[in-house]
C-alpha cells in the first residue's frame, strides 16, 4: 500500500489575509479559488511539492454541523486553538525575516530545538499557529 497526503486543510475567516500570508509571505501558489454557497475553497500548494494541496476554508465549512457546532468552532478559531500547519524551509532566518516583515505576528523567533530542527513560529490571520523548520545539518 502507498499511502500520501493530498488535501489538508486550514480554517480561516478572511480568505483574502490569509491568501496575503500564505502566498506573499511563505510563497505558496494558488491552484484553486471557488466560491459556492456562501462558503470560499482556496487551494494553495507549495511550489516544491505540488501534489499537496493546502486548502483554506471557512470555519464552518462542514455540511454536518449544527448551527451550535459551527459557532463553537469561529470561537476556537477566534482564540487561535485550532491546529495550523508546520512547513520546512532551507533558510529559516531568511524565512522569518520576510514573513515578520510582512507583518504576521510572531510567537517564537528562530531558535534551535533540541530535537533537531532550528525552527520558529507566528499566527496567521485568523489565529492559526504555523510553525517554520529548518533542519539542522
Amino acid at each position: 500500500m502507498n499511502v500520501r497526503l493530498q488535501h489538508c486543510f486550514i480554517a480561516v475567516d478572511d480568505h483574502d489575509k490569509a491568501i496575503h500570508f500564505y502566498r506573499d509571505l511563505l510563497g505558496l501558489e494558488i491552484t484553486n479559488d471557488v466560491a459556492y454557497e456562501g462558503m470560499r475553497w482556496v487551494s494553495m500548494t507549495p511550489p516544491a511539492q505540488p501534489e499537496i494541496q493546502i486548502v483554506l476554508e471557512n470555519p464552518d465549512a462542514s455540511p454536518d454541523a449544527s448551527a451550535a457546532d459551527r459557532e463553537i468552532l469561529k470561537d476556537l478559531l477566534a482564540k487561535g486553538l485550532l491546529r495550523g500547519v508546520v512547513f520546512e524551509v532551507d533558510d529559516v532566518d531568511a524565512t522569518f525575516d520576510r514573513v515578520q516583515a510582512g507583518g504576521a505576528e510572531v510567537l517564537q523567533e528562530p531558535i534551535d530545538q533540541h530535537y533537531g530542527v532550528r525552527d520558529c513560529a507566528f499566527r496567521d490571520p485568523a489565529g492559526n499557529m504555523i510553525r517554520i523548520n529548518q533542519r539542522k545539518k
